[in-house]
């Protein structure tokens, strides 16, 4: 079943409407991906280009190898996701930008021959709540007299 979905950049310059046909998404493990995202791993929805509608102004674009370029904000710099340059009708879009990213679930991995096996499953390690560390919270209730709403306070 379709789903139309929206998301956009973190200071909101950029943001899109996307019809999904599912909550498949996969993690590419490519040097390129890790180094246009900085993280260990691109979490990606692979959807239709012409499914994809900016809504307030198309994003920047930066040609990040010989065949592909990557959607991003240059006001705030959230990578948006990946298209090859030419002979293809789909595009990826990265999951932290969608507005409901918990929607999706890794069904996949890509160029798992430089996976970084160390970060593959950390479920093991102990963990803390954002609101918990109270250097933060008072940072927060500094700034702005209050926490954020809806999902962490970084």
């Amino acid at each position: 079943m379709s789903e139309t979905m929206t998301g956009g950049c973190q200071c909101g310059r950029i943001r899109y409407r996307v019809t999904v046909d599912d909550g498949e998404a996969y993690l590419c493990h490519c040097s390129y991906c890790r180094r246009a995202t900085g993280n260990v791993a691109a979490a990606f929805k692979n959807v239709r280009q012409a499914d994809v509608e900016w809504l307030n102004g198309s994003p920047d674009w930066y040609r990040s190898s010989p065949i592909a370029h990557r959607p991003f904000c240059s006001a705030c710099g959230t990578p948006l996701g990946f298209a090859y340059l030419e002979g293809s009708e789909t595009m990826d879009l990265t999951i932290g930008s969608f507005d409901d990213p918990g929607y999706f679930r890794p069904t996949s991995n890509f160029a798992v021959d430089t996976r970084l096996d160390a970060w593959a499953d950390t479920t093991h390690l102990p963990g803390m709540r954002a609101e918990e560390y109270q250097p933060l919270t008072d940072r927060w209730i500094a700034a702005t007299g209050s926490l954020p709403g809806g999902g962490g306070v970084r």
